[in-house]
């Protein structure tokens, strides 16, 4: 396993303090806040947690980011095990730093079961994520711009399917696509996968919702802060199989952007549904 993946594996592998209490840290980056998709996932793990039947996977999430988290602290998860039902499991978990909630997650839990079988098509004609170009093979012309970053190590393999934030700026276009995977081989366990792409699912989301009027997270003058996230789990999947997500914007409106994606194993299953809304404003000079 590559040290990047192996160090994400590890951030999710939450500390168990007290019963339905965990406490879950931040990698050592230079970032202003906590990345929202790490807060997810370690709330999807600490929530899993306290599931004691291990037939019943996550099916939907619905979360909010209420505050910036602070990278240089550690962060609390405390379980609230609202319900153990015959068929559904529900649990509540809310993310605390320095005395106070920065995020709160409801993760719903269901045991497989045969039923009616439906799904929207896959895209067609998407280019192999084989013959695309990695992240710094993409980015390398703007190197420069990155900095640091452009060198860090990445646990997720992200490849854009058309143009990348950079380059699409001053175009528009309803959505973007990418192939995404974790860069490396994960155990079998269903609840890493799940909070592998949870945590990947937040990574080009909210960008989306910029692309109807040409403009890019990178642009002067744009804020953006995730605000809410929502994941409904279809079908079984692994994260460190190629993974495609097909992204669109739904709404832009009141310095909010609401956009949807698509995640489709690379053999056309619908694994998961993603929605995300996200402060998008323009900041006046």
């Amino acid at each position: 396993m590559p040290s990047a993946l192996d160090d994400l594996v590890t951030l999710l592998d939450l500390e168990p303090i007290e019963v339905n209490i965990f406490r879950g840290v931040s990698p050592q980056e230079n970032r202003q806040r906590v990345f929202g998709g790490q807060v997810a996932g370690q709330s999807l793990v600490a929530a899993a947690r306290t599931v004691d039947d291990p037939a019943r996977q996550v099916h939907s999430l619905h979360s909010y980011f209420l505050r910036p988290g602070d990278p240089n602290a550690p962060i609390l998860y405390q379980v609230d095990r609202l319900r153990d039902g015959r068929s559904f499991t529900t649990r509540g978990v809310v993310a605390i730093q320095h005395g106070e909630v920065i995020f709160n997650l409801q993760a719903s839990f269901h045991a497989f079961e045969p039923g009616l079988e439906h799904q929207i098509p896959m895209p067609l004609n998407v280019p192999a994520p084989e013959s695309l170009p990695d992240f710094k093979e993409r980015m390398a012309p703007h190197k420069h711009l990155i900095g640091d970053w452009y060198d860090a190590p990445r646990p997720i393999d992200l490849r854009y399917v058309s143009e990348d934030p950079f380059s699409r700026s001053g175009t528009a276009s309803p959505g973007q696509q990418v192939w995404l995977r974790a860069d490396g081989k994960l155990s079998d366990d269903p609840v890493l996968h799940a909070c592998i792409a949870t945590y990947a699912s937040d990574m080009t989301l909210l960008d989306t919702t910029l692309l109807p009027h040409g403009l890019g997270w990178n642009d002067e003058g744009v804020q953006m802060a995730s605000l809410d996230h929502a994941m409904w789990f279809h079908r079984p999947f692994r994260a460190d199989d190629w993974l495609l997500y097909d992204q669109s914007s739904i709404s832009t409106s009141n310095s909010r952007g609401l956009a949807g994606g698509s995640i489709f194993t690379s053999d056309g299953q619908l694994a998961v549904t993603v929605v995300q809304e996200g402060l998008t404003r323009l900041r006046r000079s």
